[in-house]
């Protein structure tokens, strides 16, 4: 199998400088795989948007090349278009015409016939059955970026990429949209989505590539990325009111949360918790009890987008 097979998009020494100099990308090579939920991260302004935009063809490129499963973005627009579904960060569409309208008028933009239309079964998936001939103008804010999702798929396409898909967003939404997308991935589609919250990255992504400053800094497995983190934190709750808070060589920073509870960050390339109990108990302390709290993808983000 090659490897524009293998490969949703790949994305080679891509380049995008405005007028006016400022530099946008810079050299991004990025390979993802198909049928993964690919989370692509980073502060604001560090280049998640142009490289979507680029994808969408709505920004040229100044250089470099992208693939959209196997089709070149410049020699094949139209089946690199065909292969990709965006949900835009920006919630815009005609408000007089109402979510089953607007769906079909996309599928015609695409040139889906009509017996092969889902509209219906798309505004089903998405929760919005029951505003299917409503006005698009009387929608929440809510409901509006549920058919931006449902009107990306209309035309059936093996990536879908969500742009800050739940940004300002409530909790419940929250849920319910990453239930479908989860649906959508186990039924092939490929996801990549760019968020700022991290936890959701966390939880729903195989892998993730973090660009800062136009640059992609590191492109990893979800779980080994976490475990990239160093820092890890345990508390140790002691059987009398601590006088004098200990230390030792382990240790990297000890806090006295209260009187008897020692709150212990050491780096776990160059101690473990075994160490630290032990160093507790050497200082004269008993202890009554253990709680550890394991790095996450915020600690990890924050190391790597500091260095970079």
């Amino acid at each position: 199998m090659t490897e524009t097979t293998q490969a949703a998009i790949e994305i080679t020494n891509l380049t995008k400088v405005y007028a006016g100099g400022k530099r946008a990308l810079d050299n991004i090579n990025l390979t993802i795989p198909r049928g993964q939920i690919y989370g692509l991260l980073g502060p604001n302004g560090a280049g998640k948007s142009t490289t979507i935009n680029i994808l969408a063809g709505l920004v040229n490129k100044t250089s470099g090349t992208a693939k959209i499963w196997g089709f070149d973005i410049d020699q094949n627009p139209r089946n690199a278009k065909n292969s990709i579904g965006i949900v835009p960060q920006e919630i815009v569409f005609d408000p007089f015409f109402t979510p089953y309208e607007t769906l079909e008028n996309q599928a015609g933009y695409y040139g889906v016939p009509k017996d092969r239309r889902r509209s219906l079964e798309l505004l089903r998936a998405v929760h919005l059955e029951d505003k299917a001939n409503a006005y698009a103008r009387t929608l929440s804010g809510g409901m509006k970026r549920r058919l931006l999702v449902a009107k990306a798929m209309v035309h059936s396409p093996p990536i879908l990429v969500l742009d800050e898909p739940t940004a300002g967003v409530d909790v419940q939404l929250r849920q319910q949209l990453w239930a479908y997308v989860r649906e959508l991935n186990a039924q092939g589609v490929t996801i990549v989505l760019t968020t700022h919250y991290l936890e959701e990255a966390e939880e729903l992504c195989d892998r993730i590539g973090i660009i800062n400053h136009g640059r992609l800094i590191t492109d990893k497995p979800t779980r080994e990325l976490i475990a990239m983190a160093q820092e890890k934190v345990v508390q140790v709750t002691v059987d009398r009111d601590v006088a004098t808070v200990p230390d030792a060589p382990c240790f990297e920073k000890v806090e006295l949360s209260d009187p008897r509870t020692l709150t212990i960050t050491y780096m776990k390339d160059r101690a473990n918790a075994g160490q630290v109990l032990s160093a507790v108990q050497a200082s004269g302390l008993s202890i009554v009890d253990v709680v550890t709290r394991d790095p996450d993808l915020e600690d990890v983000f924050l190391n790597l987008t500091a260095a970079a």
